[in-house]
This record gives C-alpha cells, sequence and structure tokens, in this order.
C-alpha cells in the first residue's frame, strides 16, 4: 500500500507574544490590546518573518514597538505552544505560538493614558490571588466542578492534587499554567468551550455543560495560557533571581518592596520576616532618604546593581506552599 497521502502539507505559522508586566498602585497588571472590536483583551504580538528577522527576539521587540510604542529592556523567552487546534490562524494554517515575559516599572510612556491600555492580571486569575486567603471561588466552584470532571477523567486525579493542593498536598504558586491547563481540560473556562470541537480532549470537554462556570476573564486567541505561563516563571524566578526590582522604582521603601513581592506571588508574608530576609540578602542599601508620602515618613532603599551577579538572592524564597485548607 501506497503512503503517499501520509505526509501532511500544513502551512505553518510563527507567532511571537509578549506578556508584559507591571506593578502598579497595588495592582499586577499586563499590557493589554483591544483587536477587532473584540471585547476579550490580547497581548502584543505578530509573526516571525525570517526574511525580516534575524531572531525571534528581534522580531518580538519590533512588534511591541509597533504596537505598544515603546522599546523594551529585558525579555525572555517563556515557552513553545504548538498544540493543534488551540489556535489557528484565519487562513487555517497551524500556528506555533512562541511567549516572551517582560517586566516594566510603573508609566512605559504617554501611550499608557489611553483607557485600558493595562488590566488587571488576577481579573484573569482569580484564583491565584491568596493575599487576602484562599479565594472562595476555590471551594465553591472549582473545586465541586473539577470533582464532577474527575468522576469520568480519574486518570487526572493525581494532577489535581498536584496542581490545586488537595489530599495533604501544598498549594505551590508556581503551578500557575498546570491549574489553567486542567481548567481549560475540564471545559470549566470559556476558552474551551470557544476552541470546541478542535481543542484538546474534546471528547471529555463534550460531556460538560456548553456554559462554563465565570473563572475570570477570556483572552484572544492562546494568550491566556501564555499569560499564565508568565506568572509561573515569574513567581519561580523572583526566589533565586532579583527579578523584583525589575518591577520598582529607582527608590522604594521596603513596605513597597515587600507590597510588590506579595503582589506577584499572590500571598501575604511577614513583616519582620520578610525584611530580616531581605537585609540578609544584600541586595538593597540605604540612600539616606525619606519618603514624602502622608504620615510617618519611611527610609527610601534602593537596588545595589553591582549585586545583580548570577549568585541567587537568599532569602526572598518567602512562600514554601501552602496546604489548601478546606479542601479535600
Amino acid at each position: 500500500m501506497s503512503d503517499t497521502n501520509t505526509t501532511d502539507n500544513t502551512d505553518i505559522l510563527i507567532d511571537i507574544s509578549t506578556a508584559i508586566l507591571r506593578a502598579h498602585d497595588g495592582v499586577l497588571q499586563f499590557r493589554a490590546l483591544d483587536d477587532g472590536g473584540k471585547s476579550a483583551k490580547r497581548l502584543p504580538f505578530g509573526p516571525f518573518m525570517p526574511d525580516r528577522h534575524r531572531t525571534m527576539e528581534i522580531g518580538l521587540r519590533q512588534w511591541v514597538r509597533e504596537q505598544v510604542g515603546v522599546d523594551l529592556a529585558h525579555v525572555e523567552q517563556l515557552y513553545t505552544f504548538a498544540d493543534q487546534g488551540r489556535y489557528k490562524s484565519g487562513e487555517g494554517r497551524h500556528v506555533v505560538s512562541v511567549g516572551y515575559l517582560a517586566l516594566a516599572q510603573g508609566r512605559m510612556g504617554p501611550e499608557d493614558d489611553a483607557g485600558g491600555a493595562w488590566a488587571n492580571l488576577y481579573g484573569y486569575f482569580p484564583w491565584e490571588d491568596w493575599r487576602d486567603g484562599r479565594p472562595d471561588m476555590l471551594d465553591k466552584i472549582i473545586m465541586p466542578a473539577l470533582d464532577k470532571w474527575l468522576a469520568q477523567n480519574d486518570e487526572a486525579r493525581a494532577r489535581v492534587r498536584l496542581a490545586f493542593g488537595r489530599d495533604g498536598a501544598q498549594w505551590d504558586e508556581e503551578f500557575v499554567l498546570e491549574r489553567y491547563e486542567l481548567l481549560y481540560e475540564a471545559g470549566l473556562v470559556e476558552e474551551a468551550v470557544r476552541d470546541a470541537p478542535h481543542g484538546r480532549d474534546t471528547r471529555a470537554r463534550q460531556k460538560q455543560t456548553p456554559s462554563p462556570p465565570t473563572l475570570g476573564t477570556a483572552m484572544q486567541l492562546d494568550h491566556r495560557r501564555i499569560s499564565a505561563t508568565a506568572l509561573g516563571r515569574l513567581r519561580s524566578k523572583l526566589k533565586y533571581r532579583p527579578v523584583i526590582f525589575d518591577l520598582m522604582p529607582d527608590r522604594f521603601t521596603l513596605r513597597a518592596l515587600q507590597q510588590t513581592t506579595e503582589l506577584v506571588l499572590g500571598t501575604a508574608l511577614h513583616k519582620q520576616n520578610f525584611r530580616r530576609l531581605v537585609e540578609k540578602s544584600g541586595f538593597v542599601e540605604a540612600t539616606g532618604e525619606t519618603s514624602r508620602a502622608r504620615g510617618r515618613p519611611a527610609e527610601l532603599f534602593r537596588f545595589r546593581h553591582g549585586n545583580r551577579a548570577d549568585r541567587p538572592l537568599a532569602g526572598l524564597r518567602v512562600s514554601g506552599g501552602r496546604k489548601s485548607s478546606g479542601s479535600k
């Protein structure tokens, strides 16, 4: 029998996208764009064109410059998403999506004055913000829905236990992508229903109700998946590299540094323990200045750039995980 018909010559389009994150006014935000009058937000992205871009990063910087109007400083590649069905171009071409993470400090430029330029990342992942305790939606909505799904998909039980900290396991704040992927597979986020019938695990999702519960805000294309990867990477990296200072202004109080760290990790931290750990790290130094905020003036610090080195930022492994009290 001839195999001449088994070759698939499907065209492939490579998209490069970036999640640009910042901490602003107590909110962890990402740079959001509207597209074609659609209500859902998207990340800055564009196709990789080898005839114009020597590297993917060069292409990424070009698309961000054209769409957002800024030149990025540090960026890093996150992951390559190539699953069938998760995202196809308008021409039906299979899309390989390469995601990047970039960090910003405060306002990036005049274009930020436009309404809706930045969006609250936790509005898209509300179950990830534990600063005020365990989110109610975990026990009221997510876990009952996952239990219903697990009744027909028992092979996923171990993954749910680890990702959501069940049955004695701890909640690991770094497992952002793993949690989102499980919610997608269970048909519990809008993107899963939107992608059907071509998305992954179609048969399992068809057993769910057509309308998923309201679990955060959906994004265009595969961009909530890329954003989940970005948040998980940032949470992981701040524990062994001084990336938290890329989100801080040149001068800051220790209170502001703690609040930004809590914002990224999605958890509350013990004030005195945090300050001792930061002081031991050797990455901050006093400026001799104080803040002009209302109330008691606070001492201002700055990042010791000479210590950026490759050595770990000892002490910012501030969260060793939390048991999901109330879950079974």
